[in-house]
């Protein structure tokens, strides 16, 4: 059973769901990175927390990496609408009309990508973060050992290639922020600013952050230091605070353009 204006984390027909005790502004679809994608709840916790405090409703959907992007997207997009309808019936979401913006963190960019591309789909606009759109040879380790032979030569589907051009050909969302790190050697968020750029001149905003591939799964560490204070918790607090500055100025990125109200 669904209870009303909750802020904890609720698994809901297979996603988890965190909404403000105030009234849902906006609702905030997350989709994480390959490999962390499966609990986002706990992985990207503290960053998705502080949206939900600025009064957007996260439904993020965890999911399985496999070859098959294409079934991806369709299952995390399903699931997505059964939340909604749920949450409507239960009154904890508006029936009237309450905005969605994809947010999507390295692979779960190329999910909204596809999502944004295969189907009719309302979004008041994406929030792609570190996106990449690599081979299976260079995203999966040690694929190179056997894509030695044309036979066994495994790759997504769509392949980097036939994904910019459904991109290029039919992707509907017209307002993205793309957002990448200065020590991240995986991104690829320029070409992909060139390519919707080309499609929806103006509508497109790029923005380089300090941090790296890894910065949207920082979380909030409290440093208890003991009676004498040692170069180990010295280190420590010099990395927390690395850590959350960077956070911190995602999150900023992240509401204003959310709310560009919100910077005045």
């Amino acid at each position: 059973m669904l209870h009303t204006r909750y802020m904890e984390w609720q698994e809901i027909s297979g996603s988890w769901v965190y909404l403000p005790r105030q009234k849902v502004k906006g609702i905030i679809h997350f989709l994480g990175g390959a490999f962390v994608a499966t609990a986002p709840q706990i992985s990207y916790r503290t960053i998705l927390e502080q949206l939900s405090q600025e009064g957007y409703g996260i439904i993020a959907t965890p999911f399985l990496n496999t070859f098959d992007h294409f079934a991806i997207a369709r299952e995390v997009l399903n699931r997505l609408e059964t939340v909604i309808e749920r949450l409507q019936k239960s009154n904890n979401l508006s029936q009237g009309y309450v905005p969605i913006y994809g947010v999507g963190h390295s692979m779960g960019c190329k999910l909204h990508l596809l999502i944004g591309s295969l189907y009719d789909v309302e979004r008041a606009g994406n929030i792609l973060i570190s996106f990449n759109n690599y081979p299976a040879s260079r995203a999966v380790p040690f694929m190179e050992q056997f894509n030695t032979t044309p036979m066994l030569n495994i790759e997504f589907a769509p392949s980097p290639t036939e994904t910019e051009q459904l991109i290029v050909e039919h992707y509907n969302v017209r307002r993205n922020l793309l957002l990448k790190f200065n020590q991240d050697n995986l991104d690829q968020s320029v070409n992909l600013n060139d390519v919707l750029e080309h499609r929806f001149p103006q509508m497109v905003t790029l923005r380089t952050l300090t941090g790296n591939h890894l910065t949207p799964l920082s979380q909030k560490i409290r440093w208890q230091t003991g009676d004498l204070f040692t170069p180990i918790d010295a280190i420590g607090q010099w990395f927390n605070q690395g850590m959350s500055r960077d956070l911190q100025n995602l999150q900023r990125e992240l509401i204003t353009w959310l709310n560009p109200m919100s910077a005045f």
